[in-house]
């Protein structure tokens, strides 16, 4: 198998130097990674997962972006104004942005507000279904709140303050496309993406490989070291692994269960073996781990809809030995909420959560009416199976307390649209950040909002005019103390069984430099630069 992925890899950096250019000679700086989960598709409209998120981030810009200290800056955007309501955003745009160059489109397009008015309108289209559309739900009045004053203005209008909103705009869902483009490909867009950003689209070997090649013309200056991003579909986290111990891959992020204690001694540290050959970055990443619970559909008698015994699950989990077994210390227990680590928001001293306590999880489950003549019944947790060792773990942990689980292995897409469609009582889970705001967590137990994001259609009346008036809160004091307020209702309800803060792994050859790690673990290749290879001719 280690041989097959090797000369498999080796094949498509062959052809893609060749397919280069010209001069077959010519020396390619190629940067290659791996994801485990293949890209479903290059429109960012459903750019939904990490996979497809990170591809189209190489692709495509927006109206803003993030920097590596998760501050909104400009992009296609020059500068903005917000009105002293909060519901007019007025963007100016760069003159200078072209489209990557495409049969579909006129030689040297610029970017005009008209662009970014027919992206964000498609985007809420409910024609193209998007999963990104929930993001203006109750926010905008329709596809008139997007207009182009003149080519370089743009205007949305809002009906009701939202003071995350620079942040959700540095989305990829609310990336700009042409519209002539969109309409020459019609569905099949999502094979052959044109945007504006500092790599263009080469070729998709789907489930195998992509390929990208430098945008030299692209407005924002170009790496002039890496001429090409390859990225290969390995689904086995331990041959990607290989693959990069080996030197046929530069980059991997995050962990393989069953590989990890050969990278990482028990502290989290890069074995000294390794440190010769790879360097390590870790940084909190802006992703909460958790077990969800569907409030609304439990089985007759189950024990989940008792909110005694959601308490008691969490207090009968040591998430610090959990994270010391599984992941090499890797991550933080989630001990304060469900807002990670990582937010200027979050705040262990205010909101305190969970901690391991096995005596009082049987305590809660006494009071609950449980006992030797009236045991639990048993209770079933879906997951997929790269999570098996840790729903294991929990399980084992739980039958300390007399509570027994069944594991239930699904596919993940399987699972997720269980999630969706609440099919799934109760479900391993977690929830990266779309934007750094505690809203983009908080957001998820909103009653109005579907799944996504409620998809354990919690609902609190306290929680929600908490929310509410969040969103419309300008002073930050004012907007992280209600926040906390909301973390503790959750804490106090238990819809979720908290599990931990993530941190990212990033794990590199030492012949590449300008790796950063950020919260929102963004693959941003700005200023990563590879030491060319000598002697290909």
């Amino acid at each position: 198998m280690k041989l097959y992925i090797s000369r498999y890899i080796f094949l498509f950096t062959v052809v893609l130097l060749i397919s280069c250019g010209d001069d077959q000679s010519e020396v390619y700086n190629v940067f290659r990674y791996n994801q485990i989960n293949h890209i479903t598709s290059l429109d960012p409209v459903f750019a939904k997962s990490q996979n497809n998120i990170w591809a189209t981030h190489h692709l495509f810009d927006g109206l803003v972006r993030l920097d590596d200290s998760l501050n909104v800056v400009p992009a296609i955007a020059k500068s903005w104004n917000i009105s002293e309501d909060g519901l007019t955003y007025t963007f100016i745009l760069q003159d200078n942005v072209k489209f990557h160059k495409n049969k579909c489109i006129d030689e040297n397009r610029r970017v005009t507000a008209r662009d970014v008015s027919y992206s964000l309108r498609r985007l809420i289209s409910e024609k193209v279904n998007s999963p990104g559309s929930w993001l203006f739900t109750d926010k905008v009045d329709g596809p008139e709140s997007f207009e182009a004053e003149d080519d370089t203005t743009f205007v949305m209008k809002l009906n009701q303050p939202f003071i995350p909103m620079m942040g959700i705009l540095t989305m990829q869902y609310c990336s700009i496309l042409p519209q002539e483009c969109v309409e020459y490909y019609k569905s099949d867009f999502r094979s052959n993406p044109v945007g504006t950003g500092q790599f263009q689209f080469k070729r998709w070997e789907e489930n195998q490989a992509l390929f990208l090649v430098k945008n030299e013309e692209y407005f924002g200056g170009t790496n002039h070291n890496l001429d090409g991003i390859k990225t290969t579909f390995i689904p086995d986290k331990k041959i990607a692994f290989l693959e990069l111990l080996n030197g046929n891959l530069d980059f991997v992020n995050g962990l393989e269960s069953s590989f990890i204690h050969d990278l990482l001694t028990q502290e989290g540290d890069l074995l000294s073996k390794r440190k010769e050959a790879l360097n390590l970055i870790k940084a909190p990443y802006l992703n909460s781990e958790y077990l969800g619970i569907n409030m609304v559909n439990q089985p007759e008698g189950s024990p989940l809809r008792v909110k005694e015994i959601r308490q008691a699950l969490n207090l009968g989990l040591d998430r610090k030995l959990m994270l010391t077994s599984l992941r090499n210390g890797v991550g933080k227990p989630a001990n304060a909420g469900f807002v990670p680590s990582g937010l200027p928001s979050h705040d262990p001293l205010k909101v305190q959560g969970y901690e391991y306590n096995p005596d009082s999880a049987l305590i809660l489950i006494s009071k609950a009416g449980y006992d030797s003549s009236n045991p639990l019944p048993e209770i079933e947790l879906f997951t997929n199976k790269d999570y098996l060792d840790l729903t294991t773990f929990i399980a084992r942990q739980w039958q300390e307390i007399g509570v027994k689980t069944k594991i239930e292995v699904l596919e993940s897409s399987i699972l997720r649209d269980g999630m969706r469609k609440s099919s799934v009582p109760f479900f391993r889970a977690s929830w990266i950040a779309d934007y750094p705001d505690a809203e983009s967590f908080l957001c998820m137990f909103y009653s109005k909002y579907p799944a996504p994001p409620n998809y354990t259609n919690y609902s609190n009346s306290e929680y929600d005019m908490l929310y509410e008036k969040a969103i419309k809160t300008e002073d930050i004091a004012e907007r992280y103390e209600l926040y906390h307020q909301m973390d503790n209702i959750l804490i106090e309800d238990a819809p979720v069984i908290f599990l931990f803060y993530d941190e990212t792994a990033l794990f590199f050859q030492k012949n590449i430099s300008g790796v950063s790690g950020n919260a929102v673990n963004l693959l941003m290749v700005d200023d990563i630069k590879k030491e060319r290879e000598i002697g290909a001719d």
